[in-house]
């Protein structure tokens, strides 16, 4: 069977060919069907009329209205609830779990323990609910169903729960260290194989021969995602089949995950995620919320919500891993980049995979020799996850930090020495990209942001040495992160005489818009005004496959499929139309699929941001004043998203950069911030001028739409530019984000209040 296979996908006729999809880094083999319809490409200069335009969102007015229904919106009849207890300690084994008080409040139906758990017998992550091993503070240990939220919560309470704490580790040092408390078993802490070494070149050879190094070391920050919307989910049994609502990310994989837990066909099980308040990484599965509500339902025979509280989703659901970077930065006497030369510690939690800080050295600049090594372990704190292009945010902080002080060092301009280094091809795998327009980002947005007038302004400023309490300082930084998407991915398009239409799209929305942009596709091919046609995504019971929303795939995976469904349906109707009989009632089933990716070559997207901030000497508060961003990610479908989209990117950044940190209590292991009072995000009062926006152009080589994606591009140079900046500004070496008052205070030689544990 397996050779048959290979011959089959090796076969250039063949129906299914295998093709290669990169996933936040990850590159995997995927077989996908080869399109029976290949359609040109809209090539840059191609004539569209929706296709470009700032269509307003279709969804946009029921969210406006609060008409748009997400997970707690959902009511079922005889609806329960779902309150989880957690453990307060580290690291532990529950000796203790009394539910005796617990069963006896008024409203409780039904307790679930790790007894319980195990004799349902659930298969896959499901089977590891509510373990008696504590492996980190918060981590759930029994979960009690009863009729209202209030009294789910007033059993969760009433749980007697007794913890024999034992030792636990948080950093990767101290992890890593002989004879150090196990978190997940087996002989070390170390995960993935670490320490992970790559390399191209001959580093300590450059090193050697180098006329100029610096050495820079960065700490960035574990950051929690903050969704407005918490993870939840609302199960639902009948007649040995499941529904469940989810604010998800990926609602076919939901559908996985739980037809292996309960042992069902996945065509028993129905996943529906109408609409969703974020997700940025952390909602591409099934989690204990969703278990549990599925169990829960079954054994009481009664619809289940489960959503958790801010405290739960703080502690809970995943976060980007804190990392601690070493950077070395080299040039030759000619002032030539020759050799980047990283080490990088990362601790992952309990569990997560490994995001790879490093990778955004190996693929940003020209330079002939670049080593990293990184070391991930496992440590007594909820596993990390998917967050906004993971690896690449922090990564890129340490690059291009060191990038600027090697060009302050060499006396050139940080603008000119990254032009000076593009990477006209993919450096790290020796391919062409598809489409690069990173030095028009450069020049557009140097010119936008007036930098070389701005830096004579503040060299002159200096010089005469009159500098106020408030400094001002300029940075710059880049990014690249590939977008290139790909297979599987299926449309249908039902088209009716009248001209209007229905897609079926099985793909969710984060809020990104993608039911305006397949609309505005669709409405192209087919000749229409966008509000003909109603787009169906979210539902695995209605519509065809497609992948989770991650990794800035959507754009690029779905439309190409709409496109193709839509031509077919019009390509149905012309001909109908022409026999001369009449249409009646007629429908015309267009079907479309995500073809496979270019071959040996990078699909990527570029960018810059430059940022300007004031720095306050005396306080240690930072306040950035202009941030300015360009962008190349091919085709624009919709510039209003397309803003949209880059301001969220550069938001989170721009808190990644002044506010968002962890803080875990070094002494308990529990968290300091679990809830959005004590865990600071940006808010208006916080936002400076923002100018974003696309360079205009298409990537017809990347697919026939000629987009690529945009989602987690945006928010990789947010903070790295902020953070140059504010090196420029004070002529010190920050050390670590965020940007806190007493860090800057200590940077600049003064007292400030005591830093947090």
């Amino acid at each position: 069977m397996r050779d048959a296979m290979r011959d089959a996908v090796s076969d250039a006729s063949a129906r299914y060919v295998a093709t290669q999809v990169e996933v936040e880094g990850r590159v995997e083999t995927r077989l996908v069907e080869r399109p029976a319809i290949v359609l040109p490409p809209w090539e840059a200069d191609a004539t569209l009329a929706v296709v470009g335009q700032p269509v307003p969102r279709v969804d946009g007015p029921a969210k406006a209205a609060g008409r748009a229904r997400y997970t707690a919106d959902i009511v079922r009849p005889g609806m329960l609830h779902v309150a989880i207890r957690r453990a307060g300690v580290a690291s532990g084994r529950v000796t203790r779990l009394d539910t005796a008080a617990a069963r006896a409040v008024p409203g409780v139906r039904d307790i679930l323990t790790a007894e319980e758990v195990g004799a349902a017998k659930l298969s896959g992550a499901a089977g590891r609910l509510l373990e008696l091993r504590v492996a980190y503070a918060a981590h759930p240990v029994a979960a009690v169903c009863a009729e209202s939220p209030e009294a789910a919560r007033a059993g969760a309470e009433a749980l007697v729960v007794e913890v024999t704490p034992e030792p636990f580790v948080l950093d990767v040092e101290t992890a890593l260290a002989s004879g150090a408390p196990r978190v997940r078993g087996g002989a070390s802490n170390a995960a993935f194989g670490s320490p992970v070494t790559r390399a191209r070149g001959d580093v300590d050879a450059a090193l050697a021969a180098a006329a100029t190094v610096v050495t820079i070391t960065v700490e960035t920050p574990a950051a929690l995602h903050c969704a407005m919307e918490p993870h939840g989910a609302v199960a639902e049994w009948d007649e040995g089949r499941l529904t469940v609502w989810e604010g998800t990310q990926g609602i076919f994989r939901v559908r996985e995950n739980l037809a292996r837990a309960f042992g069902l066909a996945q065509g028993d099980v129905r996943v529906i995620g109408e609409h969703m308040g974020g997700g940025f990484g952390a909602k591409n599965y099934a989690g204990p919320h969703t278990y549990l509500a599925a169990l829960f339902a079954r054994r009481l025979g009664r619809p289940v919500r489960c959503v958790l509280d801010r405290a739960g989703e703080q502690t809970d659901t995943g976060h980007r891993n804190a990392t601690r970077q070493r950077v070395t930065a080299a040039a030759d006497a000619a002032g030539r980049l020759v050799a980047l030369d990283l080490t990088v510690d990362a601790p992952m939690g309990v569990g997560g995979w490994a995001a790879s800080a490093a990778a955004v050295a190996h693929q940003m600049y020209d330079c002939p020799n670049v080593r990293s090594v990184e070391r991930f372990a496992f440590t007594h704190v909820g596993a990390m996850d998917s967050f906004r292009a993971p690896g690449f945010v922090e990564g890129a902080v340490g690059v291009e930090r060191a990038v600027d002080a090697l060009a302050a060092r060499l006396g050139a301009d940080p603008l000119e020495f990254r032009r000076r280094h593009l990477a006209a091809r993919d450096p790290d795998r020796d391919r062409p990209y598809s489409g690069n327009a990173l030095d028009r980002c450069y020049v557009e947005a140097a010119e936008r942001f007036r930098w070389a007038d701005r830096r004579r302004a503040l060299a002159a400023e200096r010089a005469r040495g009159r500098l106020g309490p408030v400094r001002r300082g300029i940075g710059v930084a880049a990014q690249v992160w590939g977008t290139g998407g790909g297979p599987p991915a299926h449309a249908i398009c039902r088209l009716n005489p009248d001209g209007s239409a229905e897609l079926l799209v099985g793909t969710q929305d984060l809020g990104t818009g993608i039911r305006t942009l397949c609309a505005q596709v669709a409405a192209e091919v087919l000749g229409v005004a966008p509000a003909r046609i109603r787009v169906t995504i979210g539902d695995t019971a209605q519509t065809p496959y497609t992948n989770n929303s991650w990794g800035s795939i959507t754009t690029p995976s779905v439309l190409p499929a709409v496109r193709m469904a839509a031509h077919d349906a019009r390509t149905q109707y012309e001909e109908a139309r022409a026999t001369g009989a009449p249409l009646g009632n007629m429908q015309f089933l267009g079907r479309g699929t995500r073809g496979p990716n270019p071959d040996r070559t990078g699909v990527a997207t570029f960018g810059v941001q430059f940022a300007e901030v004031e720095v306050d000497t005396g306080t240690g508060v930072v306040r950035v004043t202009e941030l300015v961003a360009v962008h190349d990610a091919g085709r624009i479908v919709n510039p209003l998203l397309a803003r949209s989209q880059l301001e969220g990117g550069i938001l989170q950044g721009l808190g990644y950069a002044l506010f968002e940190e962890r803080v875990l209590d070094p002494a308990t292991g529990t968290s300091l911030t679990r809830g959005l009072h004590d865990y600071k995000v940006p808010t208006m009062a916080d936002v400076p001028v923002i100018d974003a926006w696309c360079v205009a152009g298409a990537d017809p080589v990347a697919n026939d739409v000629g987009a690529r994606g945009l989602a987690e591009a945006p928010i990789i140079p947010t903070a790295p530019a902020i953070m140059n900046a504010v090196a420029d500004a004070l002529g010190v070496e920050p050390d670590a984000l965020p940007l806190a008052p007493w860090r800057v205070l200590r940077w600049i030689g003064r007292d400030g209040p005591p830093s947090p544990p």
